[in-house]
């Protein structure tokens, strides 16, 4: 019987950036011992309206919490100013399987560089012209990744990711669950413990 780590995130998501230091120590310790799965879970449909003034100051008091919760996360907030912000994370998302097109291992490559783009160097990744020079500055066929970003194949593909994870009982991100033919064990995560999680898991897989 397999057995299935799915990680649900999404490439804009703020307390997943914060996460990821603790992430990727977590799959290594696991590397070869557990599937990893991948899910987008798109977590603010395609929009073109300018983010609200209420809801910029929320993320930007979320940013500060995260500082705080999990020690030596950066953000760069000269993102508010510098960019017009909307709440539209779908192309972000579309851009992770649109570099998946180009070879699976082009998903983790292309999530960090979302990453970086958004809260390091205050670019706007729901604009489909900074998704395109991120992934050239991966390696990526930027002529082929941009069609493949806007292909309606795409967008299905993430709506089913999504579809996935609401199934797993996800909708908040980051999330963590193992799956082991019809069980479902939802982990608790801890952001700046590996070992916490890593033994809970090791429980569920012997």
């Amino acid at each position: 019987m397999q057995t299935t780590l799915y990680y649900v995130h999404d490439p804009m998501c703020s307390w997943c950036w914060g996460f990821e230091p603790t992430r990727a120590r977590l799959f290594s310790a696991l590397a070869g011992r557990i599937l990893i799965r991948r899910l987008l879970g798109g977590l603010a449909p395609d929009s073109a309206a300018p983010m609200p003034d209420s809801m910029r100051r929320s993320l930007q008091q979320t940013w500060s919490r995260i500082q705080q919760v999990i020690p030596g996360t950066e953000f760069n907030f000269d993102f508010w100013t510098d960019c017009a912000p909307r709440r539209s994370t779908y192309p972000s998302n579309r851009a992770v399987i649109a570099a998946r097109l180009q070879g699976a291992a082009f998903d983790q490559p292309m999530t960090t560089r979302i990453q970086r783009a958004y809260f390091i160097e205050a670019r706007n990744p729901s604009d489909n012209e900074t998704l395109i020079a991120l992934a050239e500055d991966i390696g990526l066929d930027a002529e082929r990744f941009a069609s493949d970003l806007v292909d309606d194949t795409t967008q299905q593909k993430l709506l089913a990711e999504i579809r996935t994870s609401r199934e797993l009982g996800i909708d908040s991100f980051p999330s963590l669950a193992v799956v082991s033919g019809d069980n479902l064990a939802h982990i608790g995560l801890n952001y700046t413990d590996a070992d916490a999680m890593l033994d809970q898991i090791e429980g569920l897989i012997g």
